[in-house]
């Protein structure tokens, strides 16, 4: 597995509305995008962190990942996900981990928020952390 570097942090927020003016008036940060996942039921919002970002998540459905992890911390967010950026691909990176034992939550890399195509490693197998692999089929 060829990783280049932490692409993004996830952080599951009750609501982006409501994040959002934390991060850009108390940390001084810019958030450059928001979208809507529709497969994912999510709503993103991204800021610049030197090469890393931030990606604030908030659920469009009550039956979505993001809220079934803000109901399990008490309606309340926080970090999500750790997102690495492959260098040699996210489906290489799937199958070296499942060769050595490693249970995934996908089985072949599927589009996330920009653009990126993405695959989960289930938290089971990653010590406790939801670790999201991460690729730009743009730079490929």
């Amino acid at each position: 597995m060829n990783i280049s570097h932490i692409e993004h942090i996830g952080i599951a927020v009750p609501s982006l509305d409501e994040a959002i003016p934390f991060y850009e008036n108390i940390l001084g940060l810019k958030c450059f995008a928001i979208e809507e996942v529709e497969d994912q039921k999510v709503r993103t919002a991204f800021f610049k962190v030197g090469q890393t970002k931030i990606e604030l998540l908030e659920a469009t459905a009550p039956e979505s990942a993001i809220a079934k992890f803000i109901e399990k911390n008490g309606g309340r967010g926080g970090i999500q996900h750790v997102a690495f950026a492959m260098e040699d691909g996210v489906a290489n990176a799937l199958a070296e981990a499942e060769e050595k034992g490693c249970k995934l939550i996908d089985k072949a890399p599927r589009r996330g928020a920009e653009g990126l195509n993405i695959a989960f490693l289930h938290p089971k197998s990653t010590c406790g952390t939801l670790v999201e692999l991460c690729e730009d089929p743009k730079k490929m």
